[in-house]
């Protein structure tokens, strides 16, 4: 089909390479229409090297600002346009890791209130009137408490943007199909498998360290094949969050722990019908039955 949208909703910007980054950059490139919705500025992350730790929230609490620019450099790389932060930028902040503080800030996005969060969305949603809508699974991929949020959040809004709720929010659109992004478990054993020497001070893994689901569970898959500068300029441009190995094969984040740039990108269907399926069973792309 032509006139191609998709919406992918995020909780803090470097999330939306790390995990779908290929498949924007794929859609992008072939000329859909791609929106990438940031739902914190991520002003709580830890930063990697001196050269910008005084921007962390403990010291200048600057980083969140400095983020926006990161994430507006990823998604040119990505060919994305420009960012959008659900509610404006800085309207809800990073929650912080599980039993952290931050948490208790009424900003936090934890604490957001259902409607206008999910208002918000829906909002956008009805604006923009993307044909697909990407968002993690129940656990927000490895349980980060605004991952979950926005799991939350984005399946209410899907359901919603179609019906007569939040009136104001604009004219209902039904979304024709949402996903999950998550990571095959097999895929990433061959990926880490296929990692040869990483730089000095970063480590390999402890089984089961990274998050996975069975392979079994995967419905949809895209080949970023094509795409993988972009996706790895993307990575670079997050460089108070990502470090990418001078093999362009492997990254790490702050705590230094390898983990493969994979080529493939893995998805689960949870609304609306299924597309053509390969020979394994899944499909290959996500816009599939789209009309």
């Amino acid at each position: 089909m032509s006139d191609r949208r998709i919406l992918f909703v995020h909780a803090h910007p470097d999330d939306e390479t790390l995990t779908t980054g290929g498949t924007i950059a794929r859609y992008a490139a072939e000329g859909a229409a791609v929106t990438v919705l940031t739902c914190t500025l991520g002003e709580e992350g830890e930063v990697i090297g001196e050269k910008w730790a005084g921007l962390v929230a403990a010291r200048a609490d600057q980083l969140g600002g400095f983020r926006i620019l990161e994430l507006t450099r990823a998604l040119h790389a990505l060919g994305a346009g420009a960012p959008r932060f659900l509610g404006g930028a800085g309207r809800w902040r990073d929650s912080g890791m599980a039993g952290t503080p931050s948490a208790a800030n009424p900003r936090a996005f934890v604490n957001a209130d259902p409607d206008e969060a999910i208002g918000a969305i829906v909002a956008v949603i009805r604006e923009l009137r993307p044909h697909v809508v990407v968002t993690y699974d129940q656990v927000g991929g490895y349980g980060h408490p605004d991952h979950v949020q926005v799991h939350r959040f984005t399946t209410a809004a899907v359901e919603a943007s179609g019906t007569s709720a939040f009136p104001s929010a604009g004219q209902p659109w039904d979304v024709a199909k949402l996903y999950w992004t998550v990571t095959e478990a097999s895929a990433l054993d061959a990926g880490l498998a296929a990692i040869g020497e990483i730089p000095v001070g970063w480590r390999r893994p402890e089984a089961g360290e990274l998050p996975s689901v069975p392979d079994s569970t995967v419905t949809a898959v895209v080949d970023a094949s094509s795409v993988m500068d972009a996706k790895r300029d993307a990575l670079r441009a997050h460089a108070t969050q990502v470090t990418v190995a001078p093999s362009g094969t492997e990254f790490a984040l702050s705590n230094d722990v390898a983990q493969p740039i994979l080529a493939v990108e893995h998805f689960v269907l949870v609304r609306g019908g299924t597309g053509p399926i390969g020979p394994d069973g899944r499909e290959h792309g996500l816009f599939g039955g789209v009309s």
